[in-house]
């Protein structure tokens, strides 16, 4: 059997890309955990790609320190702005784990004036309001990432 025609029939089941009215147009998201939200502008690299074309994605919290993290349906390899030290307001994904982290402070492994995450991850975008709201999370809240 061709395999061409396996291939057709698998690209038919695929999610279609979320196309943005225009190659410059930015990617929002709406984060929301707890009764809190904070929208996001993806980044333009390829594990953002994913994020954008898996939404909406829904979850539980997991506090980790002065962060949130939760569970996603996606994988992705480790990319160049993959990174150990985490800045408030960018949000990451684990690529360890397949999470995405939300850093608004200092997590049980930081040294005194840093943000360090649980190994490198890859930046996927950054906050467009403020990330502290999510310290009002408890373990086990409702997350969603949805498309703004």
């Amino acid at each position: 059997m061709p395999t061409n025609i396996l291939r057709k029939a698998a690209d038919q089941r695929k999610p279609q890309a979320r196309k943005a009215s225009g190659d410059a147009a930015p990617r929002i998201a709406v984060l929301t955990a707890g009764g809190v939200s904070a929208r996001i502008e993806l980044a333009a690299t390829a594990a953002a790609d994913l994020v954008w074309q898996a939404l909406p994605i829904y979850s539980s919290s997991e506090t980790w320190g002065q962060s949130i993290k939760f569970e996603t349906p996606l994988e992705a390899g480790r990319d160049r702005t993959a990174r150990v030290l985490g800045t408030v307001g960018e949000i990451y994904f684990w690529v360890e784990d397949d999470r995405i982290i939300v850093p608004f402070g200092p997590t049980p492994i930081s040294r005194p004036g840093e943000c360090r995450l649980p190994s490198p991850a890859n930046v996927i975008g950054r906050a467009l309001d403020d990330v502290t709201v999510f310290k009002a999370v408890q373990p086990g809240a409702k997350v969603s990432l949805t498309a703004a």
